[in-house]
């Protein structure tokens, strides 16, 4: 007898992985918890039966969410990390030797201590001396510190269930606050390819541009995610995302990366006209 895992992309798309057994199945006070093994991609974690990220493919979006930012600002401290408990993130912003401390916020202490034991590969660096750990909502959180981070990446699930606050225009406005003079907000943009999640990126957007004047988007393949076509927001109160970008001082630091490099850096802002079009409806 076979298994397979099936997420609903939309009512006419679904993607179905086989899987060889189910590692972790339970209910935290937030949402649902599962963690799958499969011979495709490995072990994957589903959050109220949504994919978050699979063992073959997380290196993706962790990268590039990480060291796009970090090429711009490779000399930043202080770093707030919301969501993320999977610690895939966290691991990335660990391998810059700048980084003094990291505030990690998650509000399901269950999916920490549940990729602790299930999913130590991008677990590992949760336990590092330079995180603290916050277990409660990331948008009341940020409503209190004031100009206190160079670097705020926004790790959510999607804009409903327990991330929902995560969306929201008070939120932006509060990440702006927090971040420094030449801070840079980095958030996980959903997809622009089927047309809720379509609807649900150009309503970040446009939150997004009332609190940031420079804010871009760039583009990731993810293989598991809906559609595969992802998008990464990048906003900054200083810094452009590649104009005046030191990429050669990146690469002097000798990180080893499997996606990320400072020519995708680059070319990832070049978006498809039909993106072009639907962030343009929103910034106008």
């Amino acid at each position: 007898m076979e298994f397979w895992y099936t997420e609903q992309h939309t009512p006419d798309v679904r993607l179905s992985i086989r899987v060889d057994r189910q590692l972790y199945s339970g209910q935290s006070e937030f949402q649902r918890i599962d963690v799958f093994e499969s011979p495709e991609f490995g072990r994957f974690l589903t959050l109220d039966g949504y994919m978050m990220l699979t063992e073959k493919d997380e290196f993706i979006y962790h990268e590039m969410i990480a060291h796009v930012p970090m090429c711009v600002r490779p000399d930043a401290e202080n770093i707030l990390v919301i969501g993320g408990g999977d610690g895939g993130t966290v691991r990335e912003l660990l391998r810059y030797s700048s980084v003094r401390h990291i505030d990690l916020v998650e509000i399901d202490e269950q999916v920490v201590d549940i990729c602790k034991k299930y999913l130590p590969f991008t677990a590992a660096g949760l336990d590092d001396p330079r995180v603290s750990l916050h277990y409660e909502d990331g948008l009341r959180f940020v409503r209190k510190p004031v100009s206190a981070y160079d670097l705020i990446i926004v790790d959510s699930t999607d804009p409903f269930g327990p991330g929902e606050g995560l969306f929201t225009k008070e939120f932006y406005g509060n990440c702006f606050k927090a971040l420094k003079d030449d801070g840079i907000m980095v958030n996980q943009h959903e997809s622009p390819f089927y047309e809720q999640d379509a609807y649900a990126m150009q309503r970040m957007h446009r939150r997004i541009v009332t609190s940031f004047s420079l804010s871009r988007v760039y583009q990731v393949h993810i293989p598991t995610y809906p559609s595969g076509h992802w998008l990464f927001g990048f906003a900054s109160k200083k810094y452009h995302p590649v104009e005046g970008v030191d990429f050669a001082r990146w690469k002097a630091l000798g990180i080893k990366t499997r996606y990320y490099n400072t020519q995708l850096h680059a070319a990832s802002f070049a978006l498809p006209n039909y993106v072009e079009e639907m962030l343009e409806d929103v910034e106008s």
